[in-house]
């Protein structure tokens, strides 16, 4: 007697992440930690393909150098001080349980879209492994070492340091394309995918385009989001069999 064996269709096909986050949001880095937890535990880990789109949380900020966090939300939200400094605590509580050590007292807020177009350069020139990088690097900078991001330089020295260089990208280079409008249009295209999708709130994580979660999740919910996207993407068929039982009886 055997059992008919459920297995998967083979090849497996590819699942996609989209990932929209800012590089000013803090718990965009905790959610990039959590979901990194979760995929490097996932058994499917090597057909996930995992997309960083744009997203900007105060696309009204000036651009040019940056100003004290706390200042720029009791001055652009209308929050009161003592309010902003609880919400940095919780949050900066919440990050050190993921290993991250922020420090708001150092953090300026800045405008994000040229962090974006770096991004998007990051991808151009090195595929997903350079935009990582890319990535951990602006948020290090940005929310432990309080690196003031929209300061003339300041990317630039952020696409060195991620490894711009090793995909023959000079510092002149990343300096030439981020004085024009080098990848704009990319991160603009972002910005009317997050409208399109009703995207109010970041991290937002949207598997295959089918199942979405907001927020930095515990990474057992993006283990289930992942599973719900393989299962989806790589339905189970049943192996055929010479014997079986059936109807209760063998």
């Amino acid at each position: 007697m055997s059992l008919d064996t459920p297995v998967f269709a083979a090849p497996p096909r590819t699942v996609t992440v989209e990932v929209w986050s800012d590089v000013a949001c803090p718990w965009c880095f905790i959610g990039k930690r959590r979901f990194a937890t979760a995929l490097r535990d996932f058994p499917h880990a090597e057909h996930v393909e995992v997309v960083w789109r744009s997203y900007q949380l105060s696309p009204d900020t000036p651009t040019g150098p940056g100003r004290p966090e706390v200042d720029a939300l009791v001055e652009m939200k209308g929050l009161p001080r003592d309010q902003v400094q609880q919400m940095f605590g919780h949050v900066t509580d919440v990050a050190a349980g993921e290993g991250l050590r922020y420090d708001f007292g150092r953090t300026l807020a800045f405008n994000t879209f040229d962090a974006h177009r770096l991004l998007h350069l990051a991808r151009r020139a090195g595929g997903a492994a350079l935009v990582e990088a890319t990535m951990e690097a602006l948020f290090s900078a940005h929310f432990e070492q309080g690196v003031d991001l929209g300061a003339d330089g300041a990317l630039v020295r952020i696409a060195a340091q991620a490894g711009f260089g090793d995909h023959g990208w000079s510092d002149e280079r990343v300096a030439t394309a981020l004085a024009g409008d080098d990848a704009a249009d990319e991160v603009r295209a972002d910005l009317d995918e997050a409208r399109a999708l009703r995207v109010t709130g970041v991290p937002f994580f949207v598997v295959d385009r089918k199942y979405a979660v907001s927020g930095a999740q515990p990474a057992e919910v993006f283990t289930q989001l992942l599973d719900a996207g393989w299962r989806e993407a790589n339905p189970l068929i049943a192996a055929p069999s010479a014997e079986a039982c059936t109807d209760g009886s063998c």
